[in-house]
């Protein structure tokens, strides 16, 4: 068994495989593979976090499997299974939209004109109010990215959450800002 795969010959228990049989099958799985597993994973996603949860998510899915002996090469299956789960947060990540690419400030930083910087400086202090308005977590996320230049990556670690959340916490703020702009007519423009 020098590849790693498991055969359904090896431990062949038929349909509706024992749960015990089952669980061994993965824990023997996890045992031999997570490291690749991970690095695998790291190739695919941002984040070391990232790559252990979507194992994690890997693991689980095989354990719920009604029949694992089923599965001819378990080791496969598993990365393939892995590799689907990531493919599938990078599509609903990138359907939230890039934070980076939402232009909130651009606009207060382009004021030319004595006028248009008093109205710059009017919006920035509305801006202030909104900023101090939202949660907690989701202000901190959004002061270290706009005002801290620091990455998801980097607020996620320092915020002990994962880099997806922090992407939301940053996602709702930009809206949140920007719907309390726009409904003040405070956008700059005016």
């Amino acid at each position: 068994m020098n590849d790693g795969n498991f055969s359904s010959d090896e431990s062949e228990s038929g349909p509706g495989d024992a749960p015990d049989a089952r669980s061994q099958r993965v824990e023997r799985l996890f045992r031999e593979h997570n490291e690749a597993l991970i690095r695998f994973l790291m190739s695919r996603m941002r984040s070391y976090h990232e790559a252990r949860e979507v194992a994690q998510e890997a693991y689980v899915r095989l354990l719920s499997l009604d029949d694992t002996g089923a599965v001819s090469y378990l080791r496969a299956f598993l990365f393939k299974t892995a590799a689907n789960i990531a493919i599938d947060r990078q599509r609903r990540d990138h359907s939230y939209g890039r934070v980076d690419e939402l232009p909130l400030f651009q606009e207060l930083t382009e004021q030319r004109t004595p006028e248009r910087r008093v109205a710059g400086e009017q919006t920035l202090a509305r801006l202030q109010r909104l900023i101090a308005a939202l949660p907690a977590k989701c202000r901190e996320a959004f002061v270290l990215h706009q005002f801290h230049n620091m990455s998801p990556a980097q607020i996620a670690q320092q915020m002990r959450v994962s880099e997806r959340m922090v992407r939301k916490y940053i996602v709702r703020a930009l809206a949140h800002c920007r719907a309390g702009l726009d409904s003040t007519g405070g956008s700059g423009n005016d």
